[in-house]
């Protein structure tokens, strides 16, 4: 493993595209240890470590083959940021969203949209969200969210390379300021670079990098959408997974802004831990073979989604 993560690093050293049809544990690896190292700073929105794991996602679209939107890959909005109670100064920073487009085949479907996402955003040297609101140190956010950012870019190159294979259109999304409150996927769902209504589905990915020994990938909204429930089951021992998937449950992430606008939604974690939203959230804890397994997952269930017959409509849960 560690011979492929460092070819991979000189291929990415020297400029060169690595852009490849099949997604890769390596890989995986370098793109979170990347995002949840020293230099990155945790991802603060409206610091310069920010604004780098911006660029190293726009160029990653670009090395895959992913096309820009409106001529850009990127979405600038405000943030406002979390404070302590009490503080009555909150700051307002610029970030972006960071969006591509991997265009369906066929002559209608590819004006109907699955958005697959992922916020790439974490808490900086600390913050009111922290577990630790008074320790000032890097919150590296390798399992969150740099292992959804990790398989956002991982999922998206194997998308771009088989797009032949796609009737309906993906639009990959790397989320800002969700740890602010979800504000970037707020921001895209009332300023959509493709009509609203053309969404179907919208597939979250967070914290997906501890697979358990049981293989428990976890999911809610699968029921937002018809036969959602019975495909998420049914994909699962292809991969060796075992997933727990329910109807409704949909919060606490980027999707529930989708879910709000009368889209259906899925999102996908590996689980909670101790280290969630603390300075151990490291990436040699992130169990890259497994995520690989939950990527492989995901894709085969967005290659089904965008070629079935069947519509894809909003079916709301209690």
């Amino acid at each position: 493993m560690k011979l492929a993560i460092f070819s991979v690093l000189i291929l990415i050293g020297c400029g060169q595209v690595y852009a490849q049809s099949e997604i890769t544990a390596a890989e995986i690896a370098v793109h979170v240890e990347y995002l949840a190292s020293e230099e990155l700073r945790g991802r603060f929105p409206g610091t310069k470590e920010n604004r780098k794991a911006v660029k190293y996602i726009r160029k990653d679209f670009r090395k895959s083959g992913i096309g820009k939107i409106n001529g850009s890959y990127l979405q600038e909005f405000e943030a406002k940021i979390r404070v302590k109670k009490g503080v009555k100064d909150t700051p307002v920073v610029k970030t972006w969203n960071v969006v591509g487009l991997i265009e369906g085949s066929d002559a209608a479907l590819k004006n109907e949209y699955i958005v697959l996402g992922a916020h790439y955003d974490h808490l900086g040297m600390g913050s009111p969200s922290s577990k630790r609101p008074d320790t000032v140190a890097v919150h590296h956010g390798a399992d969150d969210n740099a292992s959804g950012t990790a398989a956002l870019l991982e999922i998206a190159e194997k998308l771009a390379a088989k797009r032949h294979l796609l009737k309906r259109s993906i639009l990959v999304v790397a989320f800002g300021a969700e740890e602010q409150g979800l504000l970037g996927s707020k921001y895209i769902t009332e300023h959509p670079p493709v009509p609203l209504n053309q969404i179907r589905l919208m597939i979250n990915m967070d914290m997906v990098g501890r697979l358990n020994e049981e293989g428990h990938i976890y999911m809610g909204g699968a029921g937002t959408f018809s036969q959602g429930m019975e495909l998420m089951k049914t994909l699962g021992p292809e991969f060796d997974l075992k997933p727990i998937v329910h109807a409704g449950e949909v919060g606490g992430s980027d999707h529930v802004s989708f879910y709000r606008k009368d889209i259906s939604v899925l999102g996908l974690h590996t689980g909670g831990h101790p280290q969630y939203h603390t300075p151990e959230d490291k990436a040699e804890l992130i169990n890259a073979a497994g995520e690989k397994r939950v990527c492989d997952y995901i894709y085969k269930a967005i290659l089904t989604l965008s070629a079935r017959a069947e519509p894809i409509d909003f079916i709301k849960q209690n």
